[in-house]
């Protein structure tokens, strides 16, 4: 029989019933699982000559996943076959006398870091520029505010949530000092830092201010106010930039985090000092700036192409 079409053995219909009956897994998952089961079963029918899966070592499998690999599978992909390997065998020992789990120490290959979504120049101007008319009103100068202070200094979402309009003696945790035109702020560790705030942002910082302390009622605190008169929650910023950007045209899923990125690397564009934008996010580690680097490739072929002088033509 081809080993396109072989029928898994009957401990893996056994063990595929055990997930289905005692462990109740969804139709999608159980599908998942078969053929996972189904392209072992493929990969050592290949084998010359073919063995059954219940007596594969873990050399086999090392040589399987080296296949996946080969075939143009991704780390992910491979891990997920992988896992489900591990499962059929580990049941297979507890429950069939199995010699063991060849699956055990078989690990995927390392999956790339994901870069972290940025906007180009032009598209942050278009998303920041859209909240600018000669009709706004408070809530649109609020928004307008929080908008261009993400992209000035590069906050994390909960950290301009946090910001009060002015040090208190209650116990910010973050707050705004307009005067020296920066920003206080406790991020992750606990760990506080001060960051700039630019001339723009600090205008439309003003603007808003002017207009908020009709939005004051118990609390006065807070930096950016519900029409409530509550601390802006974070969710309820996600929910109008995502909708802002989507009014402004931009064809992208903005949330909090994507000004982040924006601002991380078109710094790191301009300036080239890596060191300066990781004070600047608050990274702990150079390391977690150091993937904005990637974002910046383009501009560093051009620069490149220009200068190197093997590269320049003449």
């Amino acid at each position: 029989m081809p080993a396109a079409t072989r029928a898994l053995p009957a401990s893996a219909e056994r063990y595929l019933a055990n997930l289905e009956t005692q462990r109740r897994l969804s139709v999608h998952t159980l599908s998942s699982y078969r053929h996972e089961l189904t392209v072992l079963q493929q990969l050592s029918a290949a084998d010359v000559p073919a063995v059954a899966i219940e007596a594969l070592r873990d050399a086999q499998i090392r040589r399987y996943a080296a296949r996946l690999h080969a075939r143009g599978l991704g780390p992910r992909s491979i891990a997920r076959a992988l896992s489900a390997w591990r499962g059929y065998f580990t049941w297979l020992a507890l429950y069939e006398d199995g010699a063991g789990n060849p699956v055990a120490d078989v690990r995927p290959p390392k999956a790339g870091k994901r870069l972290p979504k940025a906007l180009s120049e032009t598209q942050t101007m278009q998303l920041l520029d859209g909240n600018k008319t000669d009709d706004a009103v408070a809530i649109d100068l609020r928004d307008a505010a929080i908008y261009e202070l993400f992209y000035s200094s590069g906050l994390r979402l909960a950290e301009l949530v946090a910001l009060d309009i002015a040090y208190a003696p209650h116990g910010s945790i973050g707050w705004l000092d307009l005067s020296s035109g920066e920003v206080t702020v406790t991020g992750k560790g606990n760990k506080r830092r001060t960051v700039p705030v630019g001339a723009v942002a600090a205008t439309a910082l003003r603007t808003w201010i002017a207009v908020r302390g009709g939005w004051v009622k118990t609390d006065p605190h807070p930096l950016f106010l519900s029409t409530r008169g509550e601390r802006l929650s974070g969710r309820t910023i996600q929910d109008r930039l995502k909708a802002h950007a989507q009014r402004a045209g931009v064809p992208a899923n903005v949330h909090p985090h994507v000004l982040r990125h924006s601002f991380a690397s078109h710094l790191l564009q301009a300036s080239g000092d890596l060191r300066a934008v990781q004070e600047l996010l608050g990274h702990a580690s150079i390391a977690a700036t150091q993937v904005y680097t990637s974002l910046d490739f383009k501009r560093l072929a051009e620069v490149y192409d220009a200068a190197h002088p093997r590269a320049r033509r003449k």
